[in-house]
């Protein structure tokens, strides 16, 4: 059946038009899986690493998965949540005091979110009008940008870049960009970098949102998945922070929970308002058992700090391979990410010599030769970010696995 002609004229602007669907650019990632499919099916007998993917491994813990087969069989949870319920609620205020030190009320101050992503989606809507600038960093997790860019919005990005420990110069913002900017979007601890913020850091964010007129997003999908020695940090832990913040937190990735898809966005209370006003116009919430599952977790932050001693082990473990690789890395304080500066050159096994222009080039050339996946990127500065998550069952897999990703790595030699 042919479509209707008529339909390709149809198509809003903000995707694409008339153009929508006729565009032959091929997205990273697509590439990245293309590229493994190839890889493996020239070299079926070498086994792919994956150290690309950005979720955790591992399922759910058992008890958190028990207690949602328990509540999903329970009547009283089978209807919509809206932006209910109390118990998960509650729970995140119990959890942002235990492991934050922060004061939530959890009838004003928090509402849950079907996952970060689709919270980042809607709270564009709440400040957003033609015309209106989002600062946001880059590289980054562009949904808030796309978002707002639908809605008529600009978007200006501030580089993150090693001279500044990866964390945006807030100074560099050009005074006809920051008269029209409403919002400043964070990530910390930060995908991709891995960087982290500082409570000076927070502090500088802060006056900076107050001499603007500006509100503040932390998206703190890792904030909780912190190494040895450092405690998790929040933006609203710091003095104003409620005053001009919201918080954006996850079970994704710090309790194994991605494919649950439930978060929740908390601080200033007006601004968590308006986010469960666009909300109730967007969904009817969360499935009440999976919520209440989630309390439990939540009150539980000791599972959060065992996966985190997994990644810190392992990263231990990857960034001494790297190093003795020739790569310039060091241990990040949180997430499971490590982002390093590419090489200028390989050699490979078979003796000849590649040249990397882009980190695409380099990630390619890993997929291609070693079957090593990572995540290219090229937005400020090339770089490639290596993921702690890839599959391995306890720590003698998991060293196994390292000493596979040192031979591989081994079989070339690197310039720098």
């Amino acid at each position: 059946m042919s479509e209707d002609p008529y339909i390709q004229q149809l198509f809003a602007e903000r995707i694409g038009g008339a153009q929508y669907g006729k565009s032959t650019a091929i997205y990273k990632f697509e590439k990245i899986k293309r590229a493994k499919i190839a890889a493996k099916k020239e070299k079926p007998e070498v086994e792919l690493i994956d150290m690309g993917v950005g979720e955790p491994d591992e399922m759910a813990f058992p008890e958190v998965v028990s207690a949602l087969v328990t509540e999903a069989g329970k009547p009283e949870n089978r209807g919509y949540a809206d932006n209910g319920g109390a118990d998960f609620k509650e729970a995140v205020a119990r959890h942002m005091q235990k492991v934050y030190g922060v004061e939530i009320d959890a009838s004003t101050e928090v509402c849950h979110s079907i996952g970060s992503k689709t919270a980042l989606s809607m709270i564009p809507a709440c400040f957003i009008n033609p015309g209106d600038y989002v600062l946001m960093t880059t590289p980054g997790y562009p949904v808030f940008g796309t978002h707002a860019k639908y809605l008529g919005g600009e978007v200006y990005n501030l580089p993150l870049t090693a001279e500044n420990n990866f964390l945006p110069d807030l100074k560099s913002i050009p005074a006809d960009v920051l008269a029209k900017a409403k919002v400043l979007v964070i990530n910390y601890p930060n995908n991709p970098t891995g960087a982290s913020a500082t409570v000076e850091f927070f502090e500088e964010v802060i006056a900076f949102a107050k001499a603007n007129n500006i509100v503040v997003l932390q998206d703190a999908a890792y904030a909780a998945l912190v190494f040895e020695g450092v405690k998790p940090l929040s933006i609203l832990q710091v003095p104003g922070g409620k005053d001009v913040a919201i918080e954006l937190h996850s079970l994704s990735k710090s309790y194994n929970m991605t494919g649950w898809r439930i978060g929740w966005v908390c601080g200033n209370e007006l601004m968590v308002k308006a986010y469960s006003d666009v909300k109730d116009n967007s969904d009817s919430g969360q499935f009440l058992a999976i919520q209440k599952a989630a309390a439990l977790a939540l009150d539980n932050p000791q599972i959060t700090e065992e996966i985190a001693a997994k990644y810190s082990r392992r990263m231990d473990l990857l960034v001494k391979t790297l190093t003795d690789s020739g790569f310039t890395v060091s241990k990040p304080k949180g997430s499971f990410f490590l982002y390093t500066a590419i090489p200028q050159s390989a050699t490979t096994p078979a003796g000849e010599k590649v040249e990397f222009k882009t980190a695409e080039d380099f990630s390619q050339f890993l997929i291609r030769e070693l079957l090593i996946s990572t995540v290219p990127w090229d937005d400020a500065g090339t770089f490639v970010r290596f993921s702690v998550t890839f599959a391995a069952k306890g720590k003698v897999a998991e060293e196994k696995m390292v000493d596979e990703i040192k031979n591989r790595l081994d079989a070339c030699s690197f310039e720098f």
